[in-house]
């Protein structure tokens, strides 16, 4: 075999994992099946390979049957789709069903959801960015044991070696010779050297192919931030998740020498391939830290590869935490962090789609807008389980609470952030989920526009009304910033919520 197939067959037992946005690695998915109205939630494997847990919402009682396939985003992948694997019916809740899919390699997957019915047959594709940030230690007890039983093995194997050279050629109750004796000592003596040798290789390949699966680990990029005449706030993309960082030096030589298209299979990620998300290559977030009341959604223009500028709008002065979402040809999503501090700035008026406030106050229940207009909470709760898919659903008023008329806002009924407190969880989430809409225009094989347009909550609705479909991932303290359109004016609303589990 030579090392282009060795390479190739390598790839295809590497553990990875998944993951998306910044320590929110489930997927929340609102879509259409066809006829049938899904919720999805994609709860991604730790390691890859590995089996990634699905839950399906149906929001009539008409499904009678769910199947789930995992694909590849792009590529030859795409098309040669492996076996459905059926969706099991919940025992308590007829609308839910259960699926369990193999993820077999890191980078962009969908997964393929297909419902047969009262109404017929319908399909859904829900992008799931495979990734893993850490490897997966075995467990002390597991180790103890095999550890057990490898001095077990060790000591058998010896003793074996040890009567085939003294009682093996004897005739039953035949008692071996002092010849025999130290003849089989001796040949204990080297089945031990020989072993321990094993052993001892045994041991450099391992930590070799830890190594190498701990290069593999998607490293979260840390954008360069800096502040250029007085209001020009420049970012530089980073991207420690490249070839070279992935494979060892010796791999990367042969595999750059022999030319061979690996980089998708391992996950690897460039620069020059970024695509628009809802008509922006890229969504910037800056949040005062740590009151979180100056908040801000950019788009910042991009200079040349991997560096965007933006004119920054009047803020008072502070630290402020940064996330930066991008999304790659391939329909695999990145969120950039990073942290500046910033002075008091005197800057130009909010232009295009750019949005924020620098006096917002974090409430359980109502948020002021402005005009005498609210954002409500619908079915506030103070606490909120982790990892318990729901729709954060809020409605904007007027001072007589009656509904607002809600405009679009990039091409969608509203936009959400959910950070913690600390900065370590951020979530840019859309009514249709977690997912970027350029990854659902690939997983759909439809144009963007149409695309969104068909999604469920995308679309302004005339009650004044706007929700999210999401799951908060991990126990603490959190803010929910809500943008929305009215009167020709992004407003937005901020929320205080803890997650307990």
């Amino acid at each position: 075999m030579n090392l282009r197939s060795l390479v190739r067959c390598a790839v295809l037992f590497l553990p990875l994992a998944a993951s998306a946005h910044v320590n929110s690695p489930d997927v929340y998915f609102d879509g259409n099946a066809g006829p049938y109205h899904l919720l999805v939630t994609v709860r991604p494997p730790a390691v890859i390979p590995g089996i990634a847990q699905i839950e399906i919402r149906s929001a009539s009682p008409d499904v009678e049957q769910v199947e789930v396939v995992p694909q590849r985003m792009t590529g030859p992948g795409a098309n040669l789709a492996p076996t459905a694997d059926p969706a099991e019916r919940s025992a308590t809740d007829p609308q839910m069903f259960h699926g369990k899919l193999w993820i077999m390699g890191r980078g962009s997957w969908k997964v393929s959801v297909r419902v047969n019915g009262k109404k017929g047959a319908g399909e859904l594709g829900v992008p799931l960015p495979a990734i893993s940030v850490n490897s997966v230690k075995m467990q002390m007890a597991m180790g103890g044991l095999l550890a057990f039983l490898g001095i077990a093995l060790v000591a058998g194997m010896v003793g074996i070696a040890g009567a085939a050279t003294r009682e093996a050629k004897l005739d039953p109750g035949e008692e071996p010779s002092p010849v025999q004796k130290k003849r089989s000592f001796r040949t204990m003596g080297g089945a031990t050297v020989f072993l321990i040798v094993v052993l001892i290789l045994a041991n450099w390949w391992w930590g070799l192919d830890a190594s190498a699966n701990a290069r593999l680990n998607y490293k979260i990029p840390h954008a360069e931030t800096s502040l250029h005449a007085g209001n020009v706030l420049q970012v530089r993309l980073d991207n420690p998740n490249t070839l070279e960082n992935a494979l060892s030096p010796w791999m990367y030589e042969r595999v750059k020498r022999l030319n061979l298209p690996i980089g998708d299979s391992l996950g690897v990620v460039q620069l020059n391939d970024l695509i628009p998300d809802h008509g922006h290559i890229m969504h910037l977030f800056l949040v005062s830290m740590p009151d979180m009341k100056s908040f801000w959604h950019l788009h910042p223009d991009a200079s040349t590869e991997g560096q965007f500028a933006d004119k920054l709008p009047s803020l008072p002065a502070g630290h402020y935490q940064i996330y930066a979402d991008i999304v790659h040809a391939n329909g695999f999503p990145e969120t950039q962090i990073s942290a500046i501090d910033l002075p008091a700035i005197a800057g130009e008026p909010l232009r295009g789609d750019d949005s924020g406030a620098a006096d917002l106050a974090a409430s359980d229940r109502v948020s002021q807008l402005s005009g005498g207009y609210r954002m409500v909470w619908e079915d506030s709760q103070p606490r909120i389980k982790t990892n318990q898919a729901m729709w954060f659903r809020f409605r904007v008023v007027d001072k007589d609470g009656k509904p607002a008329q809600l405009e679009d806002y990039m091409g969608m009924a509203g936009h959400a952030a959910f950070i913690s407190t600390d900065g370590q969880v951020f979530a840019h989430v859309h009514p249709a989920g977690s997912v970027s809409m350029a990854a659902v225009n690939l997983a759909e094989g439809a144009g963007q526009q149409t695309t969104m347009a068909n999604m469920p909550g995308m679309n302004p609705p005339a009650n004044g009304e706007v929700s999210f479909p999401y799951g908060l991932p991990q126990p603490g303290d959190y803010r929910i910033f809500v943008q929305v359109k009215r009167a020709g004016q992004v407003e937005t609303g901020e929320f205080a919520v803890r997650a307990e589990n």
